[in-house]
C-alpha cells in the first residue's frame, strides 16, 4: 500500500478508513458481499469506475487482506475476486451504512440502482416483525442475474443463484422493484404492463412486497437541501 495516503491516527476507525475509505473501495466490497465476481462482472456492477481505478482498488484491498483472488476450477478456469473471511465482516458495516444513507434528505432517488444494490437494500430494510409469521423462498430475476431470498423465523437470507424450489419467482428490473417496494408504485399496474412478471404463489408475492420499508428521511437542516 506504498504511496497511499493515511490518516496516521491510532484510532481503529481511522485505520478502517485507511483500508476501505478510498473512493470506490467500499462499493467494490458491496459488489462482492453476495459472492465472488470476475473483473468484468465488477465493472458491470460499477459502470462509473474506470478499469485502472478498479484495478488499483482491488490491489489495495488485496494488500489489506480484505479481498483475495482465486482461479475457478475447470471447466471455468477464470480468475475471480472474493472477500476474505475478515472482509465478509464488512457485511454488517455496509448494511448499517445503507440504513443510515437511506435517511439522507438529499438521497438521489432517481439515480441508477444496480442488481446487487437492490438485493442488499432489501436485506438492510427487512422488517423482522412484519415477517414473524411468514416463511417462503423467493427467487428474484433481474435479466441474467438471479438471487434467492429465504425468509423464515423473522429473518431473511439472500444469496446469489437460483432457488431449488421457490414459492414465488419475481422477474423485474432493480428500478421497478425499488419503485414498488419503497416508493408506492402499483404492483398490479406493473403486472399488467409486464414490467414485473410473477410465477408461483401470488399471496406470497404480495406479502413479500410488504416486508421492506425505506426509513423516513432525517430532517433537512440546510436551507438548500
Amino acid at each position: 500500500m506504498t504511496g497511499k495516503r493515511s490518516y496516521d491516527d491510532g484510532y481503529a476507525g481511522a485505520h478502517a478508513l485507511d483500508l476501505v475509505g478510498e473512493r470506490w473501495a467500499l462499493l467494490v466490497v458491496r459488489e462482492l458481499l453476495l459472492g465472488p465476481k470476475r473483473f468484468t462482472d465488477l465493472r458491470a456492477g460499477l459502470p462509473g469506475i474506470s478499469a485502472n481505478v478498479l484495478s488499483q482498488r482491488l490491489i489495495e484491498l488485496e494488500q489489506a487482506s480484505v479481498v483475495q483472488r482465486r482461479r475457478l476450477p475447470p471447466p471455468f478456469s477464470a480468475w475471480v475476486y472474493e472477500l476474505t473471511a475478515w472482509g465478509k465482516e464488512l457485511d454488517a458495516v455496509v448494511r448499517e451504512l445503507d440504513r443510515w444513507g437511506a435517511r439522507s434528505p438529499t438521497l438521489p432517488r432517481d439515480a441508477p440502482l444496480g442488481t446487487d444494490s437492490i438485493v442488499l437494500s432489501l436485506a438492510a430494510t427487512f422488517d423482522a416483525a412484519a415477517a414473524a409469521d411468514f416463511a417462503a423462498t423467493v427467487e428474484l430475476r433481474f435479466g441474467l442475474e438471479t438471487f434467492r431470498a429465504t425468509i423464515a423465523g423473522g429473518a431473511i437470507a439472500i444469496a446469489r443463484g437460483a432457488a431449488a424450489a421457490p414459492d414465488v419467482t419475481i422477474e423485474s428490473t432493480p428500478a421497478q422493484l425499488a419503485a414498488i417496494v419503497y416508493d408506492g408504485a402499483s404492483a398490479a399496474r406493473a403486472l399488467r404492463d409486464g414490467s414485473v412478471r410473477v410465477a408461483g404463489d401470488k399471496a406470497a408475492f404480495k406479502r413479500f412486497l410488504s416486508l421492506f420499508a425505506r426509513p423516513s428521511p432525517a430532517a433537512a437542516t440546510w436551507p438548500g437541501a
